[in-house]
């Protein structure tokens, strides 16, 4: 089974899709966008990409993108520890550059503000690429944030260790397929849920309040809800929403019926189960 992930190689999703499939070909993407492509068009069964972090938030281009894509869902979601690593050429000592992802350049900033306020920052595509880079351009003096891996990968040295500013830092992860299944691993799960997307049928006072409220009086408890803008103008949002627990045929059904009843539209994303990977 050939499945895709957000590469390149020793990307933080490569640690937890070799996890999640410890047996299956594993195909590097160079962006969210391109995993999801390689569900739709068969050139992989599953795809894994990052959904959330725990302090940076929701990754918002793989919310964007599970709206905007017909007949994907989500069979399961991982969360992993996440560590970071500054590291270096070996041949150099020194560097006047920190190249890295975006999400790990804000998940040490406070870091990098107490120890190289003044050393100048880039963006990279991802925090292997950015090892990747700094191995391959020895005559640069540069240095990258990235996990351990990518630094034995790519023979650079770490010169300093757990960069995060906070000691909780996890992301979640999901596995994409076109199927509606529940992907069971062999470690115990920590939760089950259920994802829809809902957009309102127009902006009115109360519309919310409507959509919330069929699942209130049901006892159904939302674990999340998140607004992300529709790019159709200002103030259209589709609203990504968590509900906790197991997903009950009879009353679940009936909840969904209810919101299409208000002119609601849904999407559902996929029931499935949470588990907690090594780091």
């Amino acid at each position: 089974m050939k499945i895709a992930f957000l590469g390149p190689h020793a990307s933080f999703t490569q640690l937890a899709c070799s996890q999640i499939f410890p047996n299956n070909e594993l195909l590097p993407q160079s962006s969210i966008l391109d995993c999801f492509n390689a569900v739709k068009n068969g050139e992989a069964e599953k795809a894994v990409v990052p959904l959330e972090n725990s302090i940076e938030g929701t990754v918002s281009m793989t919310l964007d993108y599970l709206y905007d894509f017909e007949d994907i869902f989500i069979e399961t979601e991982a969360v992993m520890p996440i560590a970071h690593h500054l590291m270096i050429h070996p041949n150099n000592q020194n560097f006047n550059k920190i190249i890295s992802h975006p999400q790990a350049l804000a998940q040490t900033f406070h870091f990098r503000q107490n120890h190289f306020k003044d050393i100048e920052t880039q963006d990279f595509s991802s925090t292997s690429a950015s090892a990747k880079l700094v191995a391959e351009n020895p005559q640069e003096k540069w240095a990258a944030i990235a996990n351990s891996y990518a630094a034995k990968l790519y023979g650079l040295k770490i010169i300093h260790s757990d960069l995060q500013d906070f000691e909780q830092n996890h992301t979640k992860f999901i596995v994409l397929s076109k199927k509606k299944n529940i992907l069971h691993l062999n470690i115990p799960k920590t939760s089950e849920k259920t994802s829809l997307i809902v957009t309102l049928p127009e902006d009115h006072a109360g519309g919310l309040h409507q959509v919330l409220s069929v699942f209130a009086w049901r006892n159904m408890n939302l674990s999340k809800i998140e607004s992300r803008t529709l790019k159709t103008g200002l103030g259209n949002y589709f609203f990504f929403i968590n509900v906790a627990n197991e997903w009950h045929p009879i009353l679940s059904e009936n909840a969904l019926e209810e919101l299409k009843s208000i002119g609601a539209h849904v999407k559902f994303i996929g029931h499935y189960h949470e588990y907690l990977l090594e780091g």
